[in-house]
């Protein structure tokens, strides 16, 4: 799914001390694994994917919904995500995210 030197950005995530940019697809795997040991119910619903005059560009939202174990508050998010396809494979993809809602990892 995703090329062996994919580029994943995350322009919203250096506001919460987050990396914003994830380089390779091992580092980018990790990062959705440590991603979900906060959030091992993470669902996607919602998804809606935006027409583009370029095949290989896609552009689509959906909402994220979990239950985060370490401080027992719900996540909730709506992401804007854009990526493009190569060969099948997906090279760069950026995510836009609401950095407040992140505040489901925080404890109070």
């Amino acid at each position: 799914m995703l090329a062996e030197d994919v580029v994943v950005d995350f322009p919203y995530a250096p506001a919460l001390g987050w990396p914003g940019r994830v380089t390779d697809r091992q580092a980018m795997y990790d990062y959705i694994a440590n991603a979900l040991k906060n959030m091992p119910d993470l669902t996607f619903s919602n998804l809606r994917k935006y027409p583009t005059s370029d095949p290989d560009l896609i552009w689509f939202e959906m909402h994220g919904s979990a239950n985060v174990p370490s401080t027992g508050k719900a996540y909730e998010q709506d992401y804007v995500c854009k990526l493009r396809v190569k060969d099948g494979l997906i090279v760069p993809y950026t995510e836009y995210r609401n950095p407040t809602a992140i505040r489901a990892y925080e404890n109070d």
